[in-house]
Parts: C-alpha cells; structure tokens; sequence
C-alpha cells in the first residue's frame, strides 16, 4: 500500500512538471551520468571524438527508483565513436517511459577537431535531438476516464546542445549548452520556460598508472561536472580505473541524484558488458536505487589516432592464436634509377654474352664430330698398311690434339670474355660516374640559383621594407607635425576666442556699472523724494543720499578692476605666446619689465577698497531699514507716501547692491583665474630655460667625451691604480633618479667627480688604457659626473659582470653599481 501510494505521488509529480511547461511539452533529458565508457557523447557533444580510439555498437537499459511500479525507464541504443583522425560521430535512438508519459526519438552528434600544436586540441561539437512526447494510452489503466490525460497533447520537439573541449596531454576543459533551443514542431514556437535548459561545464583528466603487477598501465580518468539551471546547480563527478586484463569500476557522486558505482569487463575483444548502480541521497532518498545495463560491440580498429587512448585491452575469453607463416620481405634499397637502368643493360649484356659462348660451344663441337667423322673415314679407306698399334697411336695422338686445341679456343673465348666485360663494366662505371657528377653538379647549380634567387627576393624584401618603414615614418612624422601645427592653432584660435570672450565680458561689466551709474544719477535726478515733516524722515532722506553716493563710488572702483583685469590678460597672453614660440625654436623680444610686486600691490589695495565700499553700503541700508522700521512704528500706514517711498527705496538699494556683490565676485574669479594662468606661464617659461641650459650642457659633454677619445692615443706603458683618481668612492649601490639622455638600468660606475677637469682626466687615462666604450652621465640632484662603460637590464647580470671586472683592469679598482630609475 506505502509502495502503491508512493508511486501515485511520483505520477503526479511528473504530472505537474509536464504541465508546467509550454503545452505540456517534456524537456530532453536522457539519465546517462554514471558512465565514462559508453554512450559519452550525450554528456557532452565533443566526447564522440575527445580520448576516442574505437566505434562501439551499444544498447543501454537503465530502470531508475525500481521499487515503484512502472518506474522511469530509458532504453538507448547508439553507434558512436571516433570515425576518421578530425571527426567524431554518434547516432542514438532512445525511449523514455515515465508510467503513461512516454518520449521517442533519436540523437544526432558530429563533433570536429582543430589541432592547435602538437599536445593541444581545440574540439566542437553539436547534438541535434528529435523526439515526440505524450501520453502511453496503452499504460493507462483506470476504472473511470481521467480529463486531464485528454488536456496533454502530443508534441514533436527539435533541440540543439552545442559544445566545445579543449585538450592538453592530460587535462581536458569543456563548456556546452544543454537544450540551448528547442523548437515545438506542434505550436511552430520556440520554447521558452523550459527547466532543463542550463550551462555545463567539464574538467576531465585522463592518465596512466606505472606499478609493477597487476594495476600496471591500468588507465585512470576522472570528470567533474558542474550543471548550471536557472533554479539550481548540479555538482558532480565520475573516477573510471580500466585494468589491461579487460575489466574496469567506476565511482561517482551526484548533488542530485546521489552516489553510483559500477563495473564492466569484455566478454571478447569485440563483445562487452556494463553494470552501473546509482544510490539517491538527500531529498530523494526515499526513492530508492537504479539500475543501469549496456551491451556493446567494439569495432576493429584499422588505424591508431592521435589525441586519443592507447591502451590494450585484454578480455574474458581470449581468440586462439594463428602460426604465424614466415612471409619473405622485400629489402628496400636507396639506390638511384640510373643504377637500376645500368644493371638491367649489363645483365641483358651478359645473357647475350652467355647465348654467344653456348653456340660458340655448340659449333666446335660440331666441328670436332665432322673431323671424327672424317678421321674415321680415312681410317677405314686405307689398305691396311698400318697396324692395329699405329692406328691406336694415331687415334690418340689425334684427340690429344684436338683437345688440346678445343681446350686453346675454350680458354681464348674465356678469356675475351673477361675482357670484354670488365671493358664494359668500366665503360658502364665510368657512365654512371658521369651521370652522378652532372647531376650533383646540375643540383648544385639550382641549388645556388635558388639560393642566389632567395638572397636577391630577401635583400629586395628587406630593402622594400626599409623603403616601407622609412615613408611610413616620414608620413607620420608629417602627420605628427601637421596635427601638431593644427592644434597649436586650434589651441591659439580657442585661447583668443576665450580672451575676447573674457575681454567682452569685462568691458560689457564696465559698460554695465557705467550705464548702472548713469541710472543711478538719473533716477536721483528724476526721483522725487518726499519732503520730510519728522526727524526720522530727514535721517533716512539725508542717508538715501549717502547710499546713491556710495553706490556710484563702488561702479567707479569696479570699473577700475575691469581695467587691471583686461590689462593683465592681455599680459598673459603675450607670456603664452612667447612660450609657444620658444619651444618651436623661434625667438620673440621680451616685454618691457615691469615690477610684480608693486601691480600686486595697488591690485590688493583695489581689491580692498571695493571691500570696504560694499561693507560701508551695507551698513547703510541697514541703517536705513532700522529708520524705517522705526517710523513705521510711529506712522503705522505702509501706504503713507514717504514709507511707501522708502520701502521701494530700500528694495532697489539690496537689489542694486546684491548685483554689485555679483560684479565683484565674477571679476575676482576671472582675476584669480588669470594669476592661476600667469603662474603656470611663468614656471612654463623658468623650465624651458633650465631645459636649455641642460640640453646645452649635455651637447657640450658629448662633445667633450668625442674629442678625447678621437686625440687620446693608447699607452705604451701599462697603467696602475696608482695612475687613477677615482674621486668619490661609493660603497653599496647607489640609486639616481630622473638622469635625463639616460635609460633606467644597472650601472658598473668606475669613477664620481664633480670637478670637469678631474673627470676628462680620468676619461684620458681610461681611453689611454685601451677602454674605447668609456661613457658617463650627469645626475642633477647632486651635481656629479658617473663614468662608466657596461650597463645591465638586471641587478643578476650586473652583479656577476662586477665581480669578475673589479681586479682584472687597473681603473676598474673603485668599480661600484648604480642605478638609474627614470
């Protein structure tokens, strides 16, 4: 009943995830995760290629939580596996069966491989999946029908999951993108919420044991795997050891579904099983264990790959072994095709030779049976005068004869027979010779043609390039110019707009306070005042007066401000010009002195001056509003005529003095901004000429230093340390900074001087003593001359150079380090 109960939460679980997604459309997601030898290519796309050897024909069964009735299970069946030396290929037909839910279809993978060096790859690959999903209605089985099965619709689904690896001789790094789109052939749309979409990422090692017995050369691989989803992240890891004797375990962990272990062996050395056991853990641990089974053929392979696993792999039942029949192989020879032609023309040559003396044979033995014939013959015709004994004698010495000169002829024929084959075999060497010669001689030729060829292509290569390089230059430092010359006049065009601008707003302030003033005197003169009939009133009317007569003193005091200021931007104009022209070379007169400290001074007691004016107005109106205040206690009506007059009065007079407080605040800061850039001008002007007076020094050291070591002749007496004055002796390493002419370095200093004299001193000696590359540099900060003639990158080198210089030179005594920072 528990199991039963169960199972009918786990139905409407996968119910409710089928629901949740558009349509009732079921991710792709097929449960190979326990496996690191069959079936990889559904981890990720690039591992049909990635440390692949084989081909392997494969079924996989895996039944998972099978302590419930009609628990999901998967039924794979792929051909995968590496197919030529740059591609991998898979091809899976899988079925999923959730209780009634069912998916069908098939996994297309091709996965590409780039290499980069010899132990680096670089790996792509994409699994193209097409599968239908719905409702089992076989499955079904209930007593009254159910209208929520009748809701879910059948979908046809295509996805891609794209991937890349990337390879070293051990290390493996992956990222691919699981369900990246997958498209409902149904609805025609692209499926947006889908929970199985997520990024992956792989690190995979793979590597070999070296122990004596039965681990040794057993293969050791390990993945970690992080699965990235939208609501959560899966971590896990898979450890794979393959034995040589054909067996190997697996072990892993999953965050999600829990640890696994497994174990396969080759039943022959094409035939091999899988068992893999995965435990869950956690939050799904009540749903017991799965079972995992493969079946797989392997393939003979006809080629080794590169980039891929080398191991042997041994199995249960083992082929009986073939005698091996002994197959005669052909010696390869490095001889030359002139060489074999001359050998086939000397072997025709002898077999001529050899038909010659056959028939050469044949006709002397023909011979002598026609003159036995004849012998014979003569024998018989004669009348009997010899005897039996003479005949015999005569038979014998006959045949001694013509053995004799059968033998001669033999022996000649022999003979012109050597002869005329060691003429040919000379006749032939030599011709061999010859032909050897000429083409070694005919080699050397295009071998120097085309040497000639590549030195004349690189020296017009190089003379192009330093033809290239030295327009590219010249174009650039045109350019450089010629942006330089326009933004100096941009830069002069934008400074006299912004001086005319500042001129404009003075003289339109002047203009202002004067036309303010004329309107002031104006309206005093046009104004009314009321006649006062109180003590109060005659107060505020003889103070209004004072107030209208400050009033026009400040316009006065801001006018003159106006003045000063225009006249010291017209200064600081003519001071930034003089200075644009001094660093382009060109000279312009100087301005008549004038005295800074007396301009400042009267500039402050102006300054001061309007100060005190505006405060004096102040008190003023504020006076005036106490007497105001005053009368608009005795004389309560704000409507009356003269507090009517005075109120307006008072208004105009804050408004008036609020606009001078403004004049003078916008004057003081365009007053301040001219000291501010009059001082930058000044310092601007005091480094150019401490930088001419540098520059001057340095052309005339160098000037110095190349006149010595043109008139100093070499010694013929050799020097002692006694002969060289060293000047300041330096004890630990010095370090000088900002050495203009100079480059930051290590320094082996053989002498310090302040004094000029002392130093060409010290620098004839050096060159007399035979040191050409004797050299030194001024440091500013302390006034001293450093003569040295190595310089080093790092303290290492200089360090050893010193050591090894300090005793073997009579002016390298007093040798020290120094360092430069620039």
């Amino acid at each position: 009943m528990k199991k039963q109960l169960l199972h009918m939460v786990l139905f409407f679980c996968f119910i409710q995830q089928f629901y949740s997604q558009e349509n009732g459309v079921v991710a792709l997601n097929l449960p190979v995760r326990n496996s690191l030898k069959f079936n990889r290519y559904v981890i990720n796309p690039t591992f049909s290629f990635v440390r692949e050897q084989n081909k392997y024909v494969s079924f996989s069964n895996k039944r998972e939580w099978v302590q419930f009735n009609d628990a999901p299970q998967t039924y794979l069946f792929s051909y995968s596996g590496r197919f030529s030396e740059n591609t991998g290929v898979g091809i899976g037909l899988f079925q999923q069966n959730y209780g009634v839910l069912t998916t069908f279809g098939g996994l297309l993978n091709f996965a590409y491989n780039a290499v980069l060096d010899r132990d680096q790859n670089l790996t792509f690959g994409m699994n193209l999946g097409f599968y239908k999903s719905g409702i089992n209605e076989g499955n079904v089985i209930t007593n009254f029908p159910d209208p929520s099965l009748n809701n879910i619709p059948s979908n046809a689904i295509i996805t891609i999951n794209p991937g890349i690896n990337y390879g070293t001789t051990f290390l493996d790094f992956g990222v691919s993108l699981n369900n990246l789109v997958s498209y409902n052939l149904n609805t025609s749309k692209i499926i947006e919420e889908n929970p199985e979409q997520s990024l992956q990422t792989h690190i995979m090692y793979t590597g070999y044991l070296e122990s004596p017995g039965f681990f040794d050369e057993s293969k050791f691989s390990g993945l970690i795997r992080s699965e990235f989803k939208r609501d959560k992240t899966i971590i896990s890891g898979i450890l794979m050891l393959s034995i040589p004797k054909g067996m190997w375990v697996q072990a892993g962990y999953n965050s999600l579904y829990g640890a696994s272990g497994g174990i396969g062996f080759n039943i022959s050395n094409q035939i091999a099983m899988e068992y893999n056991y995965e435990k869950a853990i956690g939050d799904l641990s009540s749903f017991g264990s799965s079972h995992e089974f493969t079946l797989a053929y392997k393939f003979k392979k006809n080629f080794r790959y590169n980039y891929s696993d080398y191991e042997e792999e041994g199995a249960l039942i083992q082929p009986a072994k073939k005698g091996n029949r002994a197959v005669a192989k052909r010696n390869s020879s490095g001889k030359t095709d002139e060489y074999f032609r001359a050998n086939r023309i000397e072997k025709a040559k002898q077999v001529a030779e050899e038909k010659a003396r056959v028939e050469e044979v044949a006709r002397i033995k023909k011979e002598q049976e026609a003159i036995a014939s004849a012998t014979e013959k003569t024998q018989t015709n004669t009348e009997g005068q010899e005897t039996a004994e003479n005949k015999e004698e005569a038979n014998a010495q006959t045949k001694a004869e013509e053995d004799a000169r059968i033998k001669l002829e033999q022996e000649n024929l022999a003979k012109q027979a050597a002869e005329e084959k060691a003429k040919t075999e000379t006749a032939e060497r030599i011709k061999l010779e010859q032909v050897a010669k000429a083409k070694a001689e005919e080699e050397a030729k295009i071998k120097l043609e085309q040497e000639n060829k590549a030195k004349q292509a690189a020296e017009e290569k190089a003379k192009a390039e330093t033809a290239a390089k030295i327009k590219l230059e010249q174009a650039a430092k045109a350019k450089a110019e010629e942006e330089a010359r326009i933004k100096l006049e941009q830069e002069n065009q934008a400074k006299q707009i912004e001086e005319a601008q500042a001129k404009t707003d003075i003289e339109k302030t002047a203009n202002v306070a004067d036309k303010e003033s004329e309107i002031i005197s104006e309206e005093l003169d046009a104004v009314l005042i009321p006649v006062a009939n109180d003590e109060t009133s005659k107060s505020m009317e003889s103070l209004t007066k004072l107030t209208a007569d400050t009033k026009i003193e400040q316009q006065d005091l801001l006018k003159k401000l106006g003045e000063t200021i225009v006249n010291k931007e017209i200064d600081l104009k003519d001071l930034k010009e003089e200075n644009d022209l001094s660093e382009q070379g060109i000279y312009k007169e100087p301005k008549p002195f004038k005295s800074v400290s007396v301009e400042n001074a009267a500039l402050e007691s102006l300054k001061l001056d309007i100060e005190s004016s505006i405060n004096a107005q102040n008190q003023k109106i504020s006076q005036l509003e106490s007497l105001y205040s005053e009368r608009l206690k005795n004389v309560p009506n704000k409507k009356d005529s003269i507090n009517s007059f005075y109120f307006n009065a008072i208004e105009r007079l804050k408004s008036e003095q609020q606009q001078t407080i403004n004049d003078k605040n916008s004057l003081f800061e365009a007053l301040e901004n001219i000291q501010v850039a009059t001082e930058i001008e000044r310092k601007r002007r005091i480094k150019r000429a401490a930088y001419d007076n540098e520059e001057d020094r340095y052309l005339k050291d160098r000037a110095t230093l190349n006149i010595i070591k043109q008139n100093t002749p070499i010694s013929p007496l050799a020097l002692t340390e006694n002969d060289f004055d060293f000047g300041e002796e330096q004890s630990n390493i010095q370090i000088v900074k900002s050495v203009n002419n100079e480059e930051s370095g290590y320094y082996l200093v053989v002498a310090v001087h302040t004094d000029v004299e002392k130093r060409d001193e010290f620098l004839r000696k050096t060159v007399s003593a035979g040191q050409t590359n004797i050299n030194f540099f001024y440091d500013v900060n302390s006034s001293k001359y450093f003569i040295y003639y190595e310089k080093f990158d790092d303290i290492e080198s200089a360090s050893k150079a010193l050591e090894s210089n300090k005793a073997n030179e009579p002016y390298n005594a007093k040798m020290s380090m120094v360092k430069i920072e620039n």
